[in-house]
């Protein structure tokens, strides 16, 4: 198969729709997936009126899988709206081993949805944490009152895949630059719990919906503070921080030292532990590749 030409794109998930639909099968993996670049240049075409089919579609209780391909004339844009507006998954496609790895290796994660509408809530003790900064997820951020909100459409979780989040604390008793806000005239900033809560950090909750269901179920788990240091932290927590900065490299973020390439790339080299399936190879041959644009 070869990209060219013009593309209905908009008739195109309508019909697959519409075939999903007459085939469903109750408690079944109803799902439809799009190979595409994303050019949809015949019909619903603009972000916004594929944003409106999808929403309409998604009721119907297909899932969305969609598989990019290409790199002429690419539409991430249009990628991310199908995946997030279709209670679906999205990967790119740019070799073998990742088509390896999306469709094989994590198949169940890719095609067997878990648990939909699934959002997560943290709040950390006063006593413990004066201030946090969640790194990333600009994109994924929901209004506090939207957690118990079940009309808010939310992320999907597939079969064996697991989600990070990280954080960036400042712990009470350290001093640091805040300029965010002036002091508070009429209430008093570091509020003391009317409870004792010494130990614990943070309260985790996470709501979700079963993938045929339409009211969600709450989980909440306490996590206790933990004094020990980076020397002993897993290689997998410091393989997802090397991530969360090389990331941050990439879009000049304000909270990092731009020139720590070499941080990240040594960082990578100590988490990289077992390998399996060469993820982590990979992501270091990257940051490589990343060293040698910025020198150029």
């Amino acid at each position: 198969l070869e990209a060219g030409g013009s593309t209905a794109g908009g008739a195109g998930i309508k019909l697959a729709y519409k075939t999903a639909r007459e085939q469903f099968i109750k408690g079944g993996n109803n799902r439809i997936i799009i190979a595409t670049d994303g050019d949809f240049n015949i019909g619903a075409s603009s972000n916004a009126e594929m944003e409106r089919l999808i929403e309409v579609e998604r009721e119907s209780g297909v899932f969305l899988t969609v598989l990019g391909f290409g790199m002429g004339n690419y539409k991430d844009s249009k990628m991310e709206i199908l995946a997030n507006k279709g209670n679906g998954n999205y990967a790119y496609i740019d070799n073998i081993l990742e088509a390896k790895k999306v469709l094989v290796n994590e198949f169940g994660g890719t095609l067997f949805t878990i648990a939909k509408d699934v959002k997560i809530q943290v709040e950390f003790n006063p006593e413990i944490v004066q201030s946090y900064r969640l790194i990333g997820y600009e994109n994924r951020l929901l209004n506090k009152e939207d957690f118990n909100d079940d009309t808010k459409d939310a992320g999907e979780l597939g079969s064996g895949h697991t989600v990070t989040a990280l954080y960036e604390i400042v712990p009470v008793g350290v001093e640091f630059d805040n300029k965010s806000v002036d002091p508070l005239k009429y209430q008093n900033s570091n509020k003391t719990p009317k409870h004792n809560f010494k130990g614990e950090m943070m309260t985790v909750k996470v709501r979700y919906k079963k993938p045929d269901g339409d009211k969600s179920m709450l989980i909440t788990k306490t996590v206790k503070n933990s004094d020990k240091s980076w020397k002993y932290a897993s290689n997998n927590f410091k393989w997802s921080a090397g991530i969360a900065e090389f990331g941050m490299l990439l879009r000049g973020s304000e909270y990092i030292n731009l020139n720590s390439y070499e941080q990240v790339f040594t960082l990578a080299q100590s988490a990289k532990g077992e390998d399996k399936f060469g993820y982590r190879s990979e992501f270091i041959r990257l940051i490589e590749s990343a060293q040698l644009l910025v020198k150029k």
